[in-house]
């Protein structure tokens, strides 16, 4: 199932010029597959260039998809997925604490960029969460930076006057597909 990201009010970014949809589904096991697609005016957003895959930090400071996986005793994991295949990973004990890296097998991302559409796709072995009883809650998210740098933040939902995708309330897919 494709979710439609919503853009935040307080954005900076352009929201009319672009459309920013996600899936989540479970592969086999504990593995998961992230998609986002962005479309439209692909040619004022700012996509990161091609790096070597690679774990690496802030990358949410730029064009950046992101995935929260809940836990239900309050911690949950983040994983996030740039355009230049750079990946991160971490676990938070509670909300926006405790953060520590998330140990995983490298993240192999496939993008595909042509005329005005990004799609960006990676595949997860979460067998951290493998004891967490289903079904699994999940928040996807993107930010979307311009040229100019002003950043806009797409999310399954927004419940603050700022953007927060680690706000728990905003984890509002199913892993099977479907939404609480």
């Amino acid at each position: 199932m494709d979710y439609k990201l919503i853009p935040h009010p307080d954005g900076e970014a352009s929201r009319a010029a672009v459309k920013v949809t996600a899936s989540v589904e479970l592969v086999s096991g504990s593995t998961v597959r992230f998609a986002y697609k962005l479309t439209g005016d692909l040619e004022n957003v700012a996509i990161p260039p091609r790096e070597p895959p690679s774990r690496a930090d802030r990358l949410w400071e730029h064009t950046c998809f992101e995935a929260f996986v809940a836990e239900p005793n309050g911690s949950y994991h983040e994983l996030n997925l740039s355009p230049s295949t750079q990946w991160a990973a971490y676990s938070f004990a509670a909300y926006r604490s405790g953060m520590r890296a998330l140990e995983l097998a490298p993240l192999a991302i496939i993008v595909e960029h042509a005329g005005g559409e990004l799609r960006v796709t990676a595949s997860a072995d979460l067998g951290a969460l493998a004891a967490a009883p289903w079904p699994w809650r999940v928040g996807l998210a993107a930010v979307v930076e311009d040229r100019t740098g002003r950043r806009g933040y797409f999310a399954l939902r927004h419940t603050r006057a700022r953007p927060d995708f680690h706000d728990a309330d905003c984890f509002i897919a199913l892993l099977g597909g479907s939404a609480r």
